[in-house]
């Protein structure tokens, strides 16, 4: 069931979805050559719960970081741990916070300096696309269209560039759970699904792949890898539709 949202509701996430942005930007500064992804994850988890919240993901059916941190083929729900972040690594980072209640989400990814010049350029152009096919969905996150007029604008974009979008796993509604009703596919003919309303919280995630579309899971039944070892990249905000412009309640204190 799609729940609508309340302004002492709404005033609530906009605070969880501020935390969970800086948290991403501090642990985005803290992503470089040399760095482990569990230094990564102590800084978001840091910043997170010295602002009085909690990470949402940590826990969270038995998750055991407050980070999801995946490397280059890595598309999303990278363990932090040991690993050490290497030159010209693609690091997608992705982040949530539990504040008074209620859910924020957040992702992006970044390029590491060094590492092949060739390489570099096409990671910069993956991360690119999947950052700007979020906001062509966000064109579509309008009271009267429907879920999938945003999917099918982030397909059609990430296609259009030549990259794929992976379809297993997808964005979600947000607010006092972390993924609530309803889904919301990176993929997908227009015109299908729940018709938008004000009050309503969803998260918009494209996660693209260079390659082919095709992923699968590792063994630690979290971390999920693209099929043909290309890189991947995600980018994600919590939005609230209003009766106008949707609204990004996930802003911090510098863009990503």
């Amino acid at each position: 069931m799609i729940t609508i949202k309340n302004d002492h509701e709404i005033a609530l996430m906009r605070e969880a979805g501020r935390i969970s942005k800086n948290a991403l930007i501090a642990g985005g500064h803290a992503i470089h050559a040399g760095a482990t992804t569990a230094e990564v994850n102590a800084v978001v988890e840091r910043y997170i719960t010295s602002h009085g919240a909690t990470p949402s993901f940590k826990g969270y059916q038995g998750f055991p970081a407050g980070a999801c941190i995946s490397i280059n083929d890595e598309v999303i729900h990278g363990i932090p741990g040991h690993r050490k972040i290497e030159p010209g690594d693609v690091v997608s980072l992705d982040v949530g916070a539990f504040y008074k209640g209620f859910h924020g989400d957040n992702a992006a990814t970044f390029l590491v300096d060094g590492g092949r010049e060739e390489d570099a350029e096409a990671n910069r152009r993956l991360i690119a696309v999947t950052r700007q096919s979020f906001y062509e969905g966000l064109k579509f996150c309008r009271v009267g269209y429907r879920i999938s007029d945003i999917s099918h604008a982030v397909q059609e974009y990430v296609e259009k560039n030549g990259f794929s979008v992976v379809r297993p796993f997808v964005g979600h509604g947000i607010g006092h759970d972390m993924h609530e009703d309803p889904e919301v596919p990176n993929y997908g003919r227009p015109g299908h699904g729940p018709r938008l309303e004000p009050g309503m919280t969803i998260c918009v995630e494209p996660m693209v792949n260079m390659g082919t579309h095709h992923i699968r899971q590792l063994s630690d039944g979290w971390t999920v890898i693209t099929e043909d070892g290309l890189p991947a990249a995600h980018y994600e905000n919590t939005i609230l539709i209003t009766e106008g412009e949707p609204e990004l309640l996930t802003v911090g204190d510098e863009e990503l």
